[in-house]
């Protein structure tokens, strides 16, 4: 497929998948400890990398996955701040809205996530701004989906 038939933003973000690729093979290698502390790392310094708006909002998810799911191993996901399992599959993560030039942040459930409910549940939230009860909210999601 030719690259004219995607964005700028896409075509980074699949840079970043194969990067992320290669540091995941590496600290499979490393203690879980060492594995967290790079990882925590890695996903500081996206958000810190963020414009105002998205680097607030992503702090804030930062906190809130941090402090709901410890045990979840935080990473990237296409150059986004995303918390993956004890198999190394992505729960979830944050995309902020500067990633693909959208009105609105996401807060998304990836299919490992345990968030069957009936014959549909939402596997995405959009994120304009984070109140205690939103926080709450998305918080009682995340621990269901890491159990």
């Amino acid at each position: 497929m030719s690259e004219k038939n995607f964005t700028a933003e896409e075509r980074d973000a699949m840079k970043a998948k194969l990067a992320e690729s290669k540091t995941t093979k590496s600290r499979a290698k490393k203690s879980p400890e060492e594995a967290r502390a790079e990882g925590t790392a890695e996903i500081k310094a996206k958000i810190a990398d963020m414009p105002d708006e998205d680097r607030m909002l992503g702090e804030k998810v930062f906190a809130m996955v941090a402090e709901t799911a410890p045990h979840l191993m935080p990473r990237t996901y296409y150059g986004m701040p995303a918390w993956a399992n004890d198999a190394g599959k992505v729960v979830c993560f944050f995309k902020p809205k500067s990633k693909f030039k959208v009105r609105y942040a996401t807060f998304e459930f990836e299919a490992p996530a345990n968030l069957d409910d009936g014959n549909v549940w939402p596997t995405a939230y959009a994120v304009t701004a984070l109140t205690d009860a939103d926080l709450t909210f998305l918080a009682e999601r995340v621990r269901q989906a890491a159990n």
